[in-house]
């Protein structure tokens, strides 16, 4: 079986920077993303977290588009955020963990310490680094939070153990640090 490859590999006249495309958002989060069209009922967040689960299961992908590089960082970013948390945290700390870890700290693909960076094309200048790292930090915000609402769904008092049986597992045998 086949891993699930995004639907966004074939959009078109979008901004791409080492790999990555700059799609449009559905967030509040300041940044350079472009303003989402008011009548999108999900992004590229909303897919990766749709994904992750089955995604992260396979140790082998074949990247079809930029809309697939961006599907790998969100996955590995996600799986990231599992790792910090606790079956004992709750919700309130979640979201500050997750928001500090979403700020912090933030790598990009061209950067030697990524765990996939030889599948990313190289980054011509600084602005563009400057510029994918922003929209690389409002992506995590929004997944950050975005995470929390999957994770704390429901009448639980902690987080879902069906998200937490994810922590072990790490997508291509990878996980940024």
């Amino acid at each position: 079986m086949p891993a699930y490859h995004s639907s966004f590999n074939s959009v078109e006249h979008v901004r791409v920077i080492n790999g990555l495309p700059l799609l449009p958002l559905l967030t509040r989060t300041r940044g350079p993303a472009p303003y989402a069209d008011p009548s999108m009922t999900s992004d590229a967040i909303d897919e990766a977290l749709e994904l992750f689960r089955p995604n992260s299961l396979f140790k082998n992908f074949e990247i079809k588009g930029s809309g697939d590089r961006l599907l790998i960082y969100i996955i590995l970013f996600t799986s990231q955020c599992l790792n910090r948390l606790r079956p004992t945290t709750t919700q309130s700390e979640a979201t500050k963990t997750l928001y500090s870890l979403a700020v912090t700290n933030v790598v990009i693909p061209a950067d030697a310490t990524f765990p996939l960076h030889n599948m990313y094309p190289g980054v011509t200048d600084k602005s563009e680094t400057d510029t994918l790292r922003q929209y690389l930090t409002q992506v995590r915000q929004e997944v950050a939070q975005r995470l929390v609402t999957l994770i704390y769904a429901g009448d639980s008092v902690g987080p879902s153990k069906w998200w937490l049986s994810f922590q072990k597992r790490h997508f291509m045998g990878k996980s940024m640090a």
